[in-house]
């Protein structure tokens, strides 16, 4: 069948619109802002952002945060990334209340958001988080109360009180403990260390010079876990005191040698790298996450959904991983 020229130059128009169309859908920029650069818990995961834009064309997703933990620089590099005009935020707040106006008006000017580690988060589409953090923290308490023979004084740290999920974890093993093993004295709850593992040693080194009959720490930022058993191995205190915490296995893991740590918990945060990109991208594209949903990643195979404190949802794993000394080489990371 033969076209007229002004035919043919209807559907060549036609496609070039469509195609223009189906390019326009999929350009899309995707940014992940982190807590803080530069350490190996954000490292992971920005390998998995990176996984994440190979894996689909036509998405540009980078990974960015300021250079040292500070709720101010978080928040300016959100606004410069509104002024951008990204597609979509990915957000691991280091204080969620502190983001709040800028997620808000990043929603307001079409902009999709998505956070992870702040089920506070009022201003977000979706929150992913990897587990229940409660139950994360009595996990670790219930190792620690083990290893401490349910009684004794012991001592919990956080990177941040302003970190929602660190402060739950935190919670979670206090109130374990609490309810279930009264002869185990706390005797230091929640001693800020800022995410750092020079001040998260200083922190346990003074609680051990106070307290030279500890027999337990709690730590929850993946940095305190290498300060404790910093300052426990340096006092020859391996054995006599039980330590367990949030970590990873190539930083602890001479610690887990040694016996300064007793045990780390985590989940992999390349994963959650991807999983925020993945929900992000679903919401640039009118989906949304449902109950019993497969994310097709570890631990994010059959998500639970529910009501967030705002207009968004919570998205709850079940991800996260306990090692020790036999088995911590299994994962390289």
């Amino acid at each position: 069948m033969k076209l007229t020229r002004l035919g043919a130059a209807l559907v060549a128009g036609a496609l070039l619109t469509g195609a223009a169309a189906a390019y326009a859908a999929n350009n899309y920029t995707i940014v992940t802002v982190v807590k803080v650069t530069g350490i190996s818990w954000f490292n992971r995961m920005d390998e998995g952002v990176k996984e994440f834009a190979k894996d689909n064309a036509g998405v540009t997703a980078y990974q960015t945060g300021p250079g040292r933990a500070d709720a101010a620089q978080q928040l300016q590099i959100i606004e410069d990334l509104i002024a951008k005009k990204v597609s979509a935020i990915a957000v691991v707040p280091y204080d969620p209340p502190t983001l709040e106006p800028a997620l808000k008006k990043a929603m307001d000017r079409g902009i999709k958001v998505v956070t992870h580690e702040a089920d506070n988060e009022k201003n977000t589409m979706v929150d992913i988080e990897a587990f229940d953090n409660n139950a994360y923290g009595a996990g670790l308490n219930e190792r620690l109360a083990a290893c401490m023979h349910d009684e004794g004084k012991w001592a919990v740290l956080v990177g941040s009180l302003g970190s929602r999920s660190q402060v739950q974890w935190a919670d979670g093993g206090i109130n374990n403990a609490k309810a279930k093993y009264p002869k185990m004295d706390l005797v230091e709850p929640k001693l800020e260390t800022n995410n750092d593992g020079e001040r998260a040693y200083e922190v346990a080194k003074e609680v051990l010079r106070k307290h030279p009959d500890l027999k337990g720490f709690q730590g929850s930022s993946s940095l305190d876990i290498i300060g404790i058993g910093r300052a426990v191995e340096e006092a020859g205190l391996q054995g006599k005191i039980c330590v367990y915490g949030t970590g990873l296995p190539t930083e602890a893991g001479k610690y887990l040698e040694s016996g300064a740590v007793n045990g780390i918990a985590f989940w992999d945060p390349k994963l959650a790298g991807e999983a925020m990109n993945k929900i992000a991208l679903m919401l640039l594209q009118g989906k949304t996450v449902k109950n019993g949903d497969d994310l097709g990643l570890p631990g994010y195979n059959k998500v639970t959904v529910e009501k967030g404190p705002g207009k968004g949802i919570i998205v709850r794993g079940q991800g996260w991983v306990n090692v020790d000394k036999s088995n911590y080489k299994n994962y390289p990371f």
